[in-house]
This record gives C-alpha cells, structure tokens and sequence, in this order.
C-alpha cells in the first residue's frame, strides 16, 4: 500500500465517520418530525443527500482497501461498480433536489406524511 493509498483511505474514513455522525446527531428531529407528520423537504432532501454519500465513502473505502490489499478479480469488480453507480446516483440526486430547493429559494416547502384537520389533529383519529 502506497502513502497516498493511506491518505485517501484517511479522508474516506473521516467522511464516513462524519456522515454516521450527522445521521445519527439528526435522528432525533427526524423522529419527531415523522412523528408529527410533517417534514421539511430541504432536510429531507439533505437526509438522502447525507445518507448516499455517506454509503458512497464506504464503497470508497471498500473499492480502496480491496484494489491495494487484493488482486483484481471480475466479479469484485463489477460489483464494486454497481455499488458505486447506486452511491453516485444517490449523491447526485440528493444534490439536484438540494440545488433545485436553494434556486427556487424553497425552504419553507413541506412534505405532509398524513393530512392533518384544521384543529391539527391527524384525520385517521377516531371521534369518541
């Protein structure tokens, strides 16, 4: 293994380790907005945007340590390339969605997960 193999293996892990970080530290919002029904669509979109990059590192980390530590075989090898092409699918949709939401300048746009009456009680409440 190469000095810039150790590099780039360093920062991969570091983004990986900030993106678990950032997932986790943001699951507490999640859950409650969830919860409440409602989401904002600029974290929603950030939390898949977040969630494929951070899959993305850890192809990264896998394609690195597996091409400097083994030899090339075939079938790793296409597999690492379907990994990769759903990471890089992900990232760039989360990005396009995040851009889209900065240029309209959307982030008050809401995703409602259940329809809530005008009392802000959810419909699918049962009346006693």
């Amino acid at each position: 293994m190469h000095t810039i193999d150790m590099i780039i293996l360093t920062t991969y892990f570091i983004c990986a380790i900030c993106g678990v970080y950032n997932l986790l530290a943001h699951g507490k919002y999640f859950k409650e907005r969830f919860k409440s029904g409602v989401v904002s669509a600029f974290m929603l979109a950030m939390l898949f945007f977040l969630g494929a990059y951070t899959f993305k590192m850890f192809v990264a980390i896998w394609i690195r340590l597996s091409t400097s530590l083994t030899g090339r075989d075939a079938v790793l090898e296409a597999i690492q390339t379907y990994a990769w092409t759903i990471a890089m699918f992900g990232t760039t949709t989360g990005l396009v969605i995040l851009s889209i939401l900065t240029y309209t300048k959307r982030y008050d746009l809401f995703v409602y997960l259940r329809k809530i009456d005008k009392k802000g009680e959810p419909d699918d409440v049962e009346e006693r």
